[in-house]
């Protein structure tokens, strides 16, 4: 959604004045998109020292200003993107798949993007591809030409025909390498400058103390906690965090050293119906000797005494018996029965790392294969278990909302590390019970509180999508299963969900590549250490503008104070057809059909504001 660029001008494209004044356009526009500056920090005055490049005057903006212009390419002024470029530019043909019209011109590599000019004959497009989004690359020679073929993280593939063998093989060595630096500070949301935003907007929208805000109105029987504020106590929780009332922050530390990486139970969410809570940690570090930990135990005591008389818990383990026995033997382990009275162990196992990464390269693999027969799909599309993945996800957070709401029980769920799938139940039980995080704000909020501040490492588990050829070591795409757990919902309560499909795909893009901050490095203390809030723009001050959010929001929500219970039966579970084959089939008619019901809507709208008011003194007829 964000990491093609696509600007059109027309005139008399022979006319070397309208040439000049086409590129000069263009060169405008990327100027209006943010994405040529003077500082590639993005910072208007800072002294040299602090600078993070050899020189605190950007070459970029020459760069691509001379790409854009055809001009000779100058040097990069001692910045290590100028290392990375072997071959500045060169005539190529892109294809960009069914239905699209291919583009030819001049090719121009810059730190962060591919360009692509079209030549004086053209009236079409300018074309850019954030080289961050390259999953794969291959290249092939033949003749006196090359072929480069591109596989996206957004699983969009692009193939482009460039003039020249060495040409071919130095552009291809140079997306390989400019695709995978892994310095955050060098990273394009530090150089993405877009017009009519502040740096710091909506930075401010999802803080912990805001929901924290939301629990005190409820109930008195939780605080909030700054025992993390330096991230001594749990290096992947928020400064804030919300905690028993009853328990001090000295035994949330004691706690913390019981739990694997700190993570001790924390407030996911407060259900003011049945006067439950939602808790997340990681699993405690029993080890062999069966240790214990009194701080903790009482802090679990705290949670049961400040709901409603008489409740009981569940601890929800996302792992087997098997598997949660093996990592008592390594350190881990659960909590035993007889230290934690009022609560009761459940084990739902749940696929993380590398078996669910595999089932992501397979389901894409499958759905790439245009080919095959009806059989061979089927048996594919159940050979990849993407759908099981689904089920198990859903299954897992109904059965934590179920005991919430039905059972009146509070809830702690983790797994071992308690980053992955604790936080894929944590987030979905909440949407099935909580009508505001439905909505599009609450939503956002959600992602913002349970995925980034929460701990999910997004710079690790999406560091490649389903086309890289490198062996999986911390890949997981648990967040796009979660999004596409959001997207059943979303189907089978198509009024609920004040967002639309459109928000889910462009979360996913942002997940893996995107010039906004909001998803880089793996927790809070990271983004704090490389400034992220100060120096990059938020995704959600992008997404909230006018003029994206008729693309992102439901025009038939319909505010539901209920609980919306999935069903998970085979028949109702569907492959996510928006992502998995968007770009290898045509449009769905419902695709325009939705963009009808936006006109209609908005129709309406327009004739009930201009019609008068009766006032209540006057007769009806």
């Amino acid at each position: 959604m964000m990491f093609f660029f696509l600007f059109s001008v027309s005139g008399n494209a022979s006319n070397p004045e309208f040439k000049k004044k086409k590129n000069s356009e263009c060169l405008l526009r990327l100027r209006h998109e943010g994405l040529l500056n003077s500082c590639p920090a993005g910072v208007a005055s800072c002294p040299a020292s602090s600078c993070p490049f050899r020189s605190p005057r950007s070459p970029r903006l020459k760069l691509l200003e001379s790409a854009l212009l055809l001009g000779p390419r100058p040097t990069a002024g001692g910045m290590e993107f100028s290392e990375l470029i072997r071959t500045g530019r060169a005539q190529a043909e892109l294809l960009r798949g069914p239905g699209a019209p291919p583009l030819r011109g001049t090719l121009c590599v810059t730190g962060h993007h591919l360009l692509l000019s079209p030549g004086p004959q053209a009236t079409s497009d300018l074309w850019l591809l954030l080289l961050r989004s390259v999953d794969s690359i291959e290249k092939r020679v033949a003749g006196d030409s090359g072929t480069i073929t591109l596989r996206c993280k957004d699983l969009r593939v692009l193939q482009l025909d460039i003039e020249g063998v060495e040409a071919t093989l130095d552009i291809a060595r140079s997306i390989e390498a400019l695709s995978s630096l892994e310095s955050v500070i060098t990273s394009f949301p530090f150089f993405y400058r877009p017009k009519g935003l502040r740096l710091g907007d909506a930075w401010h929208f999802h803080p912990p103390e805001h929901y924290y805000k939301r629990v005190a109105r409820e109930t008195n029987a939780w605080r909030l906690s700054e025992v993390n504020e330096d991230f001594s106590v749990c290096p992947s929780y928020p400064r804030a965090v919300i905690v028993p009332r009853a328990v001090d922050d000295d035994a949330l530390a004691r706690s913390a050293r019981f739990r694997q990486g700190g993570r001790f139970p924390m407030l996911s969410y407060h259900h003011a119906p049945s006067g439950t809570v939602l808790l997340r940690s990681s699993q405690p570090l029993t080890g062999p000797q069966k240790r214990r930990c009194a701080e903790d135990e009482e802090l679990l005591r705290a949670v049961l005494a400040g709901a409603r008389p008489g409740a009981r818990g569940f601890i929800v383990d996302t792992r087997s018996a098997q598997a949660a026995k093996q990592a008592r033997m390594t350190g881990g382990g659960t909590e035993a029965k007889a230290a934690y009275p009022g609560w009761k162990r459940l084990h739902r196992p749940m696929e993380r790392g590398r078996p669910l990464q595999e089932s992501f390269v397979r389901l894409v693999e499958a759905c790439g294969d245009l080919e095959q027969s009806m059989d061979r799909w089927l048996s594919r599309l159940e050979g990849c278990r993407w759908l099981a993945h689904v089920k198990e996800a859903l299954s897992t957070a109904c059965l934590a909302a179920q005991g919430m709401e039905r059972e009146g029980a509070c809830i702690l769920v983790h797994g071992a590390e308690g980053t992955d799938s604790t936080l894929l139940v944590t987030s979905l039980a909440q949407l099935i019970l909580d009508p505001l995080s439905r909505t599009m704000t609450g939503f956002q909020e959600l992602v913002e509180r349970e995925w980034i501040q929460a701990g999910h490492p997004f710079q690790l588990r999406c560091a490649h999508s389903a086309f890289s050829h490198a062996r999986p070591k911390h890949e997981a795409p648990t967040f796009l299963l979660f999004l596409d757990c959001v997207w059943q919902l979303g189907r089978q309560f198509p009024l609920s969900l004040e967002f639309g499909e459109g928000l889910l795909l462009a979360l996913f893009e942002h997940a893996y590549a995107s010039p906004f901050g909001t998803f880089l490095c793996n927790s809070e203390k990271e983004r704090c250490l490389c400034e992220v809030r100060t120096r990059t723009h938020s995704l959600w001050s992008g997404l909230n503008q006018p003029k994206e959010q008729r693309k992102l929001r439901n025009p038939l929500y319909v505010l539901n104070p209920l609980a919306i219970w999935p069903s998970v039966e085979p028949q109702s579970l569907r492959l996510w057809q928006g992502l998995f084959l968007r770009w290898t089939r045509p449009p769905e008619p419902s695709e325009a059909a939705w963009e009808k019901v936006w006109q209609i809507v908005t129709d309406k709208e327009k004739t009930e504001g201009s019609q008068p008011t009766v006032s209540a003194s006057e007769p009806q007829p």
